[in-house]
């Protein structure tokens, strides 16, 4: 094999594998979600690699920015990155600064939907699922119930500090 072969074998190797890759709690986590859906008959939902670092970011956003203060809950987004600034409210009048992340931020053609979950003494794997079944919104997105009844072709996964939130989107991600 001649060397300019290798080298660009070996460039393509180490951009693929430096893609947004999930932490090991962070995979504990979907393998959680899943084992959960799977008791309930549904299907697993593929790794997103641009969801997953949508996700990703805003844990990071979520925990060094502290965009959550008067009426923006956790789907908020701070002014504090390359993002256009997000108070999402419980009454839902700004969901579209929230599902729009992911054409935002990566090359994701569709809109993203978020459950997000905070332990103020820092998140685990299972905490967070056991957040998330015991909220009935969160748990319709995760199981496709009532509004939610989709199908989710795409997941990504972001957990940091304390917080941890999970992306689903309708749309493959052709990154992946």
């Amino acid at each position: 094999m001649n060397r300019c072969l290798l080298l660009f074998l070996l460039v393509s190797l180490s951009i693929k594998t430096s893609a947004q890759q999930l932490t090991p709690s962070e995979r504990e986590l979907y393998n959680l979600v899943m084992q959960y859906r799977s008791e309930k008959g549904l299907p697993s939902i593929p790794i997103s690699r641009s969801l997953t670092y949508v996700a990703q970011t805003h844990v990071k956003d979520l925990m060094n920015n502290q965009p959550v203060q008067g009426n923006c809950n956790m789907h908020s987004w701070s002014d504090q990155g390359n993002w256009t600034e997000c108070c999402y409210t419980s009454d839902h009048a700004r969901a579209e600064c929230m599902w729009s992340k992911p054409s935002e931020l990566t090359s994701y053609t569709g809109n993203g939907y978020e459950i997000s979950y905070f332990a103020s003494n820092g998140v685990n794997p299972i905490g967070a699922l056991n957040g998330w079944k015991s909220s009935s919104g969160h748990n319709a997105v995760m199981i496709n119930a009532g509004i939610w009844n989709r199908k989710w072709n795409a997941i990504g996964i972001g957990m940091y500090g304390n917080y941890a939130v999970i992306w689903f989107g309708n749309e493959p991600d052709v990154q992946n």
